[in-house]
């Protein structure tokens, strides 16, 4: 990897390259995925089962669909003790920070004879989304824990999650433990932009929810961003990426492992190193070397690192949080001295892992935030997914005749302002009744 030096015009246009790399798609991608959508929408549980055989287990049936409590039984036995005992210390830690997100109903008298408030309620039914994983030969386990659990924490009634079903029609077992562990009600076997459709449609197997939740290929994507609107979705989800910021007390080794945590997932992840000191640069390309040959997904990181990934000098660690807050990314790692010093000047990230023994990887399996988290600059404006996701909050409004009078006069004029006769009749005739 190139080491740029900055400020220069060769390491602002990389800057520029990584900053605006956003979710690339290419127009025939959009096309197929609108005509799933609506093939779903109008043929329902017929479209679906086409594409699952097609696409995945070509001898499924629709009734098998839906998985059954002895498939969920049967994968108890096949899943050894270490993998439960991870799973139940993961599951708790992520109860645990979401428990604290959950927001209460309130009622306030702010004016005599007046009481406002906020009803939070839960919606009905969501979705969540689980990729295959290789054909479901590296079963996500976590996104199975980080979409269901805030769902039940928010009191969703009905979870379903949809995962592509593998060859013979089976579900990878830690996929049905994880979601049972979850609290997962129904699991079914659709997978793709087809599997989005459903949730957001409704078919006679599958159950219309009103959240849709989870990552995804390019085609999912495009999928949760065609049904926005007739249901919420958690984001629009872009490559992985990771920014480290780093003074010369930092590991290049823990850097260079860290950096290609994230290059691994897709070539167009970006994995990128803003120091101010050019010592340690060096040394993490060089570290860089060393252990990408050791990765299974190498050519993937390799190609990740080439495109979007760069070491970047900086004069001092000022103008490091100056790039870190313009690129606003999806995970932020601070190998820093005093690393809670910087906290309070970071604006935009979507995680951020403080200090040389929190890398990336606890926060995406076991610390108990979200691993669901803004990409591509959305940070900005957006946050990790959450128990608030799963909610709806309606205004609670009550006016007495005497404070409906106080105020009548200043509505009917706010209403006349603005050309609406009707709302201000609906003042005035109370007005009248009463004799003002």
């Amino acid at each position: 990897m190139q080491i740029y030096k900055y400020p220069s015009q060769a390491a602002q246009k990389r800057l520029d390259k990584i900053v605006n790399r956003g979710l690339g798609f290419k127009r025939k991608d959009l096309s197929a995925v609108q005509r799933i959508v609506e093939d779903v929408r109008k043929r329902g549980d017929q479209a679906l089962i086409d594409y699952v055989r097609r696409f995945d287990a070509p001898e499924i049936r629709v009734d098998q669909l839906q998985v059954t409590g002895a498939e969920i039984q049967a994968a108890a036995g096949k899943v050894g003790q270490t993998f439960i005992h991870a799973l139940d210390r993961a599951a708790e830690q992520i109860k645990a920070f979401h428990q604290l997100q959950r927001p209460k109903s309130w009622i306030e008298t702010p004016r005599a004879g007046t009481l406002l408030g906020q009803l939070v309620r839960a919606v009905e039914a969501a979705g969540v989304y689980v990729p295959g994983g290789k054909g479901g030969q590296t079963p996500l386990v976590s996104s199975v824990l980080m979409g269901a659990i805030p769902a039940k924490i928010a009191g969703v009634e009905q979870i379903v999650m949809t995962t592509p079903p593998m060859k013979d029609g089976s579900v990878n077992p830690y996929l049905l433990i994880a979601a049972q562990k979850a609290g997962v009600d129904r699991i079914l076997k659709i997978g793709s932009a087809w599997a989005i459709a459903a949730l957001a449609f409704g078919t006679l197997t599958v159950p219309k929810v009103d959240v849709i939740v989870g990552p995804g290929n390019i085609y999912v994507t495009l999928a949760k961003k065609l049904v926005s609107g007739t249901v919420k979705i958690d984001m629009i989800a872009g490559p992985s990426e990771i920014l480290i910021l780093a003074d010369d007390s930092a590991d290049p080794d823990f850097i260079a492992a860290d950096m290609l945590s994230q290059a691994e997932h897709d070539v167009l992840a970006s994995a990128v190193l803003v120091t101010d000191s050019l010592k340690l640069a060096g040394a993490v390309r060089k570290a860089l070397k060393q252990q990408i040959d050791s990765l299974s997904r190498r050519e993937i990181a390799g190609q990740s690192l080439k495109q979007f990934g760069a070491l970047i000098v900086v004069p001092d660690l000022d103008t490091a949080v100056d790039i870190a807050n313009r690129i606003a990314p999806e995970h932020l790692e601070l190998h820093l001295r005093q690393p809670f010093d910087m906290i309070s000047r970071i604006r935009h990230a979507g995680a951020i892992f403080i200090g040389p023994h929190t890398p990336e990887p606890v926060g995406d399996y076991i610390a108990g935030p979200n691993h669901v988290l803004p990409t591509a600059g959305t940070a900005r404006f957006s946050s990790a997914l959450s128990v608030e996701h799963f909610l709806k909050k309606s205004s609670l409004i009550h006016y007495s005749q005497q404070a409906f009078q106080d105020e009548a006069r200043q509505i009917i004029r706010l209403a006349e302002i603005e050309g609406l006769d009707g709302h201000a009749r609906s003042v005035k005739i109370r007005l009248e009744k009463s004799g003002n």
